[in-house]
C-alpha cells in the first residue's frame, strides 16, 4: 500500500506528464508542416534534413525553432528560381527600448526583451506574478511565452488565449489597458478561466497591450496580484502605455528584420544543399 503522500506525488507526476504531452502536441504540428514544405522546396531526402536546415538558421539568428517554423508556414514562399527570398525588402533600424538599457549589445535577443517587458510591468504594478503573450502566427489569438510566479497548471491552461473570457483577450480586442480589481467577481472572465486564475493564487490582474506604430496588438503583458488592486495612477498608466508601444514596435521590427534574415539564410542554405542529406545537431 502507498501512503497519502505517495499517492499525492503520483497524481502530480501524472499531471506533469499530461502537461508535457499537451505542450508537445502544440509544438510539433507547425514544425512538422515546415519540414514538409522545406523538404519539397529544396528536394531534401528526408524530414531530418529539413529539421537540420531550420536548426542551423534558428541557432544562427537566436530565434526559437517553433517561431522559425511558423514563419516558414505563414510567410509567402520565395518565387521559383529566385536567389533571394525577399529581394525588395527595405531594412529599418532597431527601435530604442528605454526600459531595457543595453539591449542592442545583447544580439537582438527577443527572449531578453520579453523578460524586460515583464520585469518592467511587475515593477510598475508592484507585484511578483505575471506573464507575457505574443500574437500566434498560425492559430491567431495570443500564445504565452514568458511567465514568473505562476503555477504550471496556470501556464498550461492559458498557453493559448483567443475570443472572450479573459482580461488579456479584452485588452487585445480594445487595444487598451484593463484592470481587474477582483478576479472573483469581475464579469470579464469565463468561469473556467476565473477558476484557473484563483487556483494559481491570483486575486487581481492588470493587462497591457503591446502595440505597433499603426495600433496593431502584437502581444500582451499581464501582472497578477495575490490581493485586490487599486486603480492604477495616471503616471502608472502612462509608463505602461509607453512601455507597451516601445515593446510592440520592437517586436514588429524583429518579425520583419531578424525573422526574415533567418528565412533568407535558410533559403540560401537550402539552395546550396539542395538534394543532399543533412544531420541535425
Amino acid at each position: 500500500m502507498t501512503g497519502p503522500g505517495e499517492g499525492h506525488d503520483e497524481v502530480e507526476r501524472l499531471r506533469a506528464e499530461v502537461r508535457d504531452l499537451r505542450a508537445r502536441a502544440r509544438t510539433r504540428p507547425p514544425i512538422e508542416r515546415a519540414q514538409g514544405i522545406l523538404q519539397e522546396r529544396y528536394t531534401l531526402p528526408d524530414g531530418d534534413s529539413a529539421f537540420a536546415l531550420m536548426q542551423q538558421a534558428s541557432q544562427r539568428f537566436n530565434i526559437r525553432l517553433r517561431m522559425l517554423a511558423e514563419a516558414v508556414v505563414t510567410v509567402p514562399r520565395p518565387d521559383h528560381g529566385e536567389r533571394l527570398w525577399f529581394p525588395q525588402r527595405v531594412r529599418h533600424p532597431e527601435p530604442t527600448l528605454t526600459f531595457a538599457p543595453g539591449h542592442g549589445r545583447q544580439a537582438r535577443n527577443r527572449g531578453a526583451v520579453l523578460s524586460a517587458v515583464l520585469s518592467q510591468t511587475l515593477a510598475v504594478v508592484g507585484t511578483g506574478m505575471g506573464n507575457v503573450q505574443v500574437a500566434d502566427r498560425v492559430r491567431g489569438g495570443l500564445r504565452l511565452e514568458k511567465h514568473t510566479g505562476l503555477t504550471e497548471d496556470f501556464v498550461d491552461f492559458f498557453e493559448h488565449v483567443s475570443g472572450e473570457g479573459t482580461a488579456c483577450a479584452q485588452a487585445a480586442r480594445d487595444i487598451a489597458q484593463v484592470t481587474v480589481r477582483d478576479v472573483e467577481s469581475d464579469p470579464v472572465f469565463s468561469e473556467p478561466a476565473r477558476a484557473a486564475i484563483l487556483e494559481a493564487g491570483s486575486r487581481a490582474c492588470h493587462s497591457v497591450p503591446l502595440t505597433t506604430a499603426s495600433g496593431l496588438c502584437v502581444g500582451m503583458v499581464s501582472a497578477h496580484a495575490e490581493h485586490t488592486l487599486r486603480e492604477p495612477t495616471r503616471a502608472q498608466l502612462k509608463a505602461l502605455d509607453v512601455m507597451g508601444a516601445e515593446a510592440g514596435r520592437w517586436l514588429a521590427w524583429h518579425d520583419r528584420t531578424v525573422v526574415l534574415d533567418a528565412l533568407e539564410y535558410l533559403h540560401s542554405l537550402g539552395g546550396a544543399r539542395r538534394g543532399t542529406r543533412m544531420r541535425r545537431a
